[in-house]
C-alpha cells in the first residue's frame, strides 16, 4: 500500500482525513442551502458553491471517497441506483444495441426492457456464465454497453469480469459492473478491466436502511460517455440531497467492519443451510462446492459477500411457511443493511425471470450468527 493510497478502513474511518476547517469538527457539517450568495462585484463567495445542483460539499466528499475505494478517476452519486443506470443508458443513444446479463436485479431487467422498447433500442439478454456465446453475440451485434452484475441477485452467480472486459474491449463496448453485492471491500472491478462500476448505495455502502442512493465510478474520466453522463446529471438535476449524502457518509465510515462481519455470518449460515435436510440448494460462492467458488476466490478478496439464496424442499407453500415462522430474521425487501432480511423472491419477480417458487433470498446482517442459525433451524424444522 503506497503512502498516497490508504487502506479502505483508514480511508473510511477518517473520510479522507476530513476536518471541518471552521470548527475543527470530525464530522462533515450539513449545509441545506440550495443557493449561495455573491460579493458586491458578483463574484461567488465560494467558487465551489453556486447552486446546489452540483455544488454540494457532502456529495463531493462521498464521491471522492468512493472513487478512492474503487481505484477510479471519478465518481458520481444519484438519488438511486436506477437513476444512475437510466442516466447512463439514456446517454448512449439508440444507435447500437445494449447487452444485459440475465438473472440479475429485477429492477434493472424491467427498466432496460421498457426503456429499449420505448426508444426502439435493441436489447440482448445473455448468460453471464457463457463467455463464448457472449463473444459471438458481441461480434455479431457490436453492443454499445455490456452490463453485468456479480455476484448476481438472486441467483448469486459470479461473472468473470476480466474475461468479459476483454470481450468488451475487442468491440469498443462499455463494460459496466454492478458490484452492489460484492462492495468495494470484496472486489475492485475497475482493476479487472471494467470501464464503470455501479452500486446501489442504498445497500451496503450506506448499510443502515435509511437512504436511497446510487453511484457510478469510472476508470477513465476522459471517456466521452462519462462527460455526457456528468452533464446530463447536472442538467436534469438528478442529484442526491444534502442530508441523504450526509447519511451516506455516516454509514460508509463502518463499511469495512460491517461487510466483513456480514460476510462471515453469511459463510456460516450457507454451510448450515447446505447441510440441512429441508434445503434443496444453496447459492453462495463461499461454499467450496458452489460452481463459482474458484472464480470468486480469484476475483474477490476477504470474503464472498452477505447475499445468498436457497431453495426449500416442498415447493412454494413450504418456502412461504418457513419465511413466515422466522422470528429474528425480518421479512423485507433489500440487502446490505445491519439487519438480516429474508425475501420470497418469486413474489416480487413473478413473471418471466425464472426464479424458483421455493427460493428464499437471505441478506445477512451483523447480528449473532448463532441467533440467525437458530432462527432458521426452528423455521425449517
Amino acid at each position: 500500500m503506497t503512502a498516497n493510497r490508504k487502506t479502505p478502513d483508514t480511508l473510511l474511518a477518517q473520510l479522507g482525513h476530513f476536518l471541518d476547517g471552521e470548527t475543527g469538527g470530525l464530522v462533515p457539517p450539513f449545509q441545506p442551502a440550495t443557493t449561495f450568495a455573491r460579493h458586491e462585484d458578483y463574484a461567488p463567495i465560494s467558487p465551489q458553491h453556486i447552486y446546489s445542483r452540483d455544488d454540494n460539499s457532502l456529495f463531493r466528499l462521498a464521491e471522492s471517497v468512493i472513487a478512492q475505494l474503487e481505484h477510479a478517476e471519478d465518481a458520481l452519486v444519484w438519488p438511486s441506483g436506477l437513476a444512475a443506470l437510466s442516466t447512463l443508458v439514456s446517454a448512449l443513444g439508440p444507435s447500437r444495441p445494449i447487452f444485459v446479463q440475465r438473472g440479475i436485479y429485477y429492477g434493472v431487467t424491467v427498466w432496460t426492457r421498457r426503456h429499449c422498447e420505448r426508444m426502439g433500442m435493441q436489447l440482448i439478454e445473455f448468460d453471464g456464465q457463457d463467455p463464448e456465446t457472449l463473444a459471438e453475440l458481441a461480434e455479431a451485434h457490436k453492443p454499445a454497453l455490456i452490463w453485468i452484475e456479480t455476484p448476481s441477485n438472486p441467483w448469486i452467480r459470479t461473472v468473470d469480469i476480466a474475461r468479459t472486459a476483454a470481450i468488451a474491449d475487442a468491440h469498443q463496448s462499455l463494460l459496466v459492473v454492478d458490484s452492489t453485492a460484492a462492495t468495494p471491500i470484496h472486489s475492485q472491478p475497475l482493476d479487472l478491466g471494467a470501464h464503470i462500476v455501479m452500486h446501489s448505495a442504498t445497500k451496503s455502502l450506506n448499510g443502515h436502511s435509511d437512504v436511497l442512493a446510487g453511484v457510478l465510478a469510472v476508470r477513465d474520466a476522459s471517456l466521452p460517455i462519462w462527460q455526457d453522463v456528468k452533464q446530463d446529471r447536472h442538467d436534469a438535476g438528478a442529484v442526491l440531497g444534502g442530508f441523504e449524502a450526509w447519511l451516506l457518509l455516516r454509514g460508509m465510515r463502518t463499511l469495512g467492519v460491517r461487510v466483513r462481519a456480514a460476510s462471515a455470518n453469511a459463510a456460516r449460515i450457507a454451510r448450515f443451510l447446505a447441510d440441512h435436510s429441508a434445503v434443496e440448494t444453496v447459492r453462495y460462492p463461499g461454499l467450496p462446492e458452489d460452481p463459482d467458488h474458484e472464480l470468486a476466490t480469484r476475483q474477490m478478496q476477504g470474503g464472498f459477500g452477505s447475499l445468498l439464496s436457497f431453495d426449500v424442499r416442498g415447493g412454494r407453500e413450504r418456502a412461504l411457511a418457513v419465511a413466515g415462522r422466522l422470528r429474528t430474521i425480518i421479512r423485507a425487501t433489500s440487502l446490505g443493511g445491519v439487519e438480516t432480511l429474508i425475501e420470497h423472491r418469486h413474489t416480487i419477480e413473478a413473471g418471466d425471470t425464472g426464479v424458483p417458487e421455493n427460493l428464499l433470498r437471505l441478506a445477512v446482517g451483523i447480528e449473532s450468527a448463532d441467533d440467525l442459525i437458530a432462527d432458521l433451524d426452528q423455521a425449517l424444522s
